[in-house]
């Protein structure tokens, strides 16, 4: 796993993180107030997870005038969901591997 996904692991280990990512791709672009009117966290806070989800790239930001806007940035779940798929699939194999052997023995 590389270390970006690690980030990504680690800024998706927290429930408000998740919350406020599922909130951005259902409602994109938030500004923090907005997030905050919406949250039972303080500005502050929300502001400490958004820097915690920038820094995982899973959420993009812009400036416009005096507001910082945010939203859901998708490609790092891409990947992390690639490299998930990809340990299912070598379960599966195991298990597929596992499932032969058991119908082979059945047949002694």
């Amino acid at each position: 796993m590389t270390e970006d996904e690690e980030r990504v692991f680690a800024a998706l280990a927290d429930a408000t993180r998740r919350q406020l990512l599922s909130h951005l791709a259902q409602q994109s672009p938030k500004t923090i107030t907005q997030l905050a009117r919406e949250f039972p966290i303080t500005r502050q806070g929300i502001t400490k997870h958004l820097d915690l989800l920038a820094s995982a790239g899973l959420v993009q930001t812009w400036t416009e005038g005096r507001e910082k806007y945010y939203s859901l940035a998708p490609k790092p779940l891409q990947n992390v969901t690639a490299w998930i798929e990809s340990l299912g699939q070598q379960w599966e194999s195991r298990l597929t591997a596992l499932r032969t052997l058991v119908e082979s023995d059945d047949d002694i």
